[in-house]
């Protein structure tokens, strides 16, 4: 039933060929208001299953928008509740193909009903399996909360429409003039949103994303390594201002899947292996090359909102899933500005409390500047983290020497200010002083960084670190 359906042609795609397993093939909607009873309701607009990635097992429900327009029914919900009942005994991930008209207005509270008991069961499941979507067409009302509950939302550049309200719906606003509901707004903007390519390629990035998670969270994620583990990164120096590149650099053959990419890029997150175990990586970023090695946009080396807030959720993902953190840092501030003081202090407490919570193996590369809480804030030893490197001549301390000795040489002339700078400098603000009181354990050269950053998550690995007994944390 439905084998030729676009939402059957997406599952096809998405896993090994002829894996695909369908559940509840048979069942049709149960309501009979306003003449539903006439209309034929295959699969009742969702065809849900399971198949293997990579011959690893998945759950998948895709939404059929050939049928009622793929909207939400009480059996579409039902079958998508069973899907994640099923998941969650099996502890394998969940992904969603999203194509809906929303909610199914001829069934009323039943399809009300069938949304709450959807988000009921993506909540259970939150930090125990990985949950995917990806938004093909249209995805609005209660319907886009279900990915704002997955873990990653994949969206199709062009056609895809994501929204609580409509873009006319909102006063003043219509969507010529802005369309929020589009793929850039989404990704850009608002930071709901992943990855945005054509179908075929998100499919295939949803399939190297899966091989990179472990399938729920007791599960490890590794593989058999077949780069060399003391691979010398010769161009890693240069790489301090797009720690992107320097990440895929650092990276098992050097692939690196990068999180919220067009989102507060001041930010870098995302996923990588180190000799086979899947590592979460966040690191500052300064500028962004594009593919032809052009600088496109540039930041200052300051912790804004977005990244902080964006870090924040990310490394959480990980401490759920027990997957290790590292950080590159390279921050002398936060981002100044009266829009960003609104939330600065809640989002850097946020990042903050990530950092401290997690009790995953968390190490720490400082490569450029670390001035400052914001400093603190970036999975500095302080906070918890396990073990931290620097290069040499990464600058560690409170501030700028120079801002430094204009505030402590106050009122004196300018050769002054200048002489008290430099002993600043070599007093405080080198990474010697800093290792010396115990801040940073190695200082290893930017060439030999995935060596030494290999070897201490191998000496990591059995970590155990215990925490006051409590519900949770509400930072």
């Amino acid at each position: 039933m439905g084998t030729t359906s676009q939402a059957s042609q997406r599952i096809n795609a998405l896993l090994d060929e002829n894996s695909f397993v369908e559940i509840g093939a048979f069942v049709t909607a149960r309501a009979t208001d306003f003449n539903l009873k006439q209309t034929e309701t295959p699969s009742d607009g969702v065809i849900t299953g399971y198949g293997v990635i990579d011959g690893n097992l998945v759950y998948v429900y895709s939404q059929d928008a050939s049928v009622l327009n793929g909207t939400v029914g009480e059996m579409h919900a039902k079958k998508i509740a069973n899907l994640y009942d099923l998941a969650m005994k099996m502890g394998a991930p969940v992904i969603g193909l999203l194509d809906s008209a929303g909610l199914r207005l001829q069934e009323a509270t039943d399809a009300l009903n069938g949304f709450g008991e959807i988000y009921l069961k993506q909540s259970l499941a939150s930090g125990v399996i990985p949950q995917i979507t990806a938004v093909f067409g249209t995805c609005g009302g209660g319907l886009a909360v279900v990915p704002g509950l997955t873990d990653f939302t994949f969206m199709e550049a062009d056609k895809a429409k994501l929204f609580v309200n409509s873009p006319n719906a909102l006063e003043g606003n219509t969507i010529a003039k802005c369309d929020t509901s589009s793929a850039v707004f989404q990704s850009e903007e608002t930071g709901n949103v992943d990855v945005v390519a054509d179908e075929a390629s998100i499919l295939a990035q949803i399939r190297q994303l899966v091989s990179m998670l472990p399938a729920n969270n007791e599960d490890a994620a590794w593989d058999d390594c077949t780069d060399d583990l003391n691979r010398v990164c010769p161009e890693l120096a240069n790489c301090v201002g797009d720690t992107s590149i320097a990440l895929s650099q650092i990276a098992d053959n050097n692939l690196f899947v990068e999180v919220k990419q067009n989102y507060a890029k001041d930010m870098v997150a995302g996923f990588m292996k180190l000799n086979g175990a899947t590592v979460g990586a966040v690191a500052n970023r300064t500028e962004v090359y594009n593919e032809e090695g052009e600088v496109t946009e540039k930041f200052d080396a300051a912790l804004s909102v977005s990244g902080a807030e964006k870090a924040a959720e990310f490394i959480n993902f990980c401490d759920a899933f027990e997957i290790p953190v590292l950080s590159l840092t390279n921050v002398k501030g936060f981002a100044a500005t009266k829009c960003a003081e609104k939330k600065m202090a809640k989002a850097v407490a946020k990042l903050t409390y990530a950092f401290a919570n997690a009790t995953v193996p968390k190490v720490n590369v400082v490569i450029g500047k670390a001035y400052g809480s914001a400093y603190v804030a970036m999975n500095s030893k302080a906070i918890g983290a396990d073990i931290t490197m620097a290069w040499p001549d990464a600058e560690i301390g409170t501030m700028d020497a120079q801002l430094a000795a204009k505030i402590i040489c106050d009122g004196q002339g300018s050769d002054a200010i200048d002489a008290c700078a430099k002993e600043y400098a070599a007093l405080q603000n080198n990474v010697t002083s800093a290792a010396k009181r115990g801040y940073v354990d190695q200082i290893v050269e930017p060439a030999d960084t995935r060596k030494y950053v290999i070897g201490a998550f191998e000496m990591l690995a059995a970590k155990s670190e215990g925490r006051p007994e409590k519900k949770h944390g509400t930072v």
